[in-house]
């Protein structure tokens, strides 16, 4: 690779870096709804040209967003043997919640992602459902679980705590849990220590 070359790749990834940390903080001031390009590429400093060029739009540098920042999309998937196998995933889905409630651009973004069908979410979804199936197919192989059953749970544990995460910036209670408070989330953390354990006994 010429010298070049080279320059143009980092400009490029410098480039990307700063569209991305750019949409990131205009979403956590007011918002996804009246981003646009040009307002991007002002604050970001960069030709809304190279926007189009990287990204191809404002949903596709959305998107960028959550795939760099989702908790699943980014998950190494290295787990440990079978009898640590339930401490290691208390702390996957603690350290999930803790993701969802510090990023509040991708609580905003994952209620985009619900809300709109386009090729960007499309692939965002395919990928998040490939991450999520080597990982349960690895929990089977631990265990010995059936797959239908080790996808049934993660499914719920992930997609409630999610909902709830995305639910907290309009209602601040939920079934008397304060989701506005450290506090209810770690009541919720502890729910599913007790059902990652119940479900472990079940095995």
């Amino acid at each position: 690779m010429t010298n070049e070359v080279q320059t143009a790749e980092r400009d490029r990834q410098a480039t990307e870096k700063r569209l991305i940390n750019t949409i990131g903080a205009m979403i956590a001031e007011s918002g996804f709804e009246k981003i646009g390009v040009n307002a991007v590429a002002t604050r970001a400093g960069v030709s809304k040209i190279l926007l189009y060029r990287y990204f191809n739009s404002i949903e596709g540098l959305m998107a960028a967003y959550i795939q760099q920042h989702d908790f699943w999309l980014n998950f190494p998937h290295c787990l440990p043997r079978r009898a640590r196998l339930p401490e290691f995933i208390k702390r996957m889905f603690r350290a999930q919640i803790d993701q969802l409630r510090d990023n509040p651009t991708l609580r905003r973004l994952y209620r985009w992602e619900l809300s709109s069908s386009n090729e960007m979410t499309t692939r965002l979804r395919e990928l998040r459902e490939q991450a999520g199936m080597r990982l349960i197919t690895k929990v089977c192989r631990l265990t010995r679980a059936e797959k239908s059953r080790v996808a049934a749970f993660a499914a719920l544990v992930t997609a409630s705590t999610t909902y709830l995460a995305m639910l907290e910036e309009f209602c601040p209670v939920y079934n008397g849990i304060r989701l506005d408070e450290k506090s209810g989330w770690e009541q919720i953390a502890q729910a599913v220590d007790i059902l990652v354990d119940q479900w472990f006994v079940s095995l």
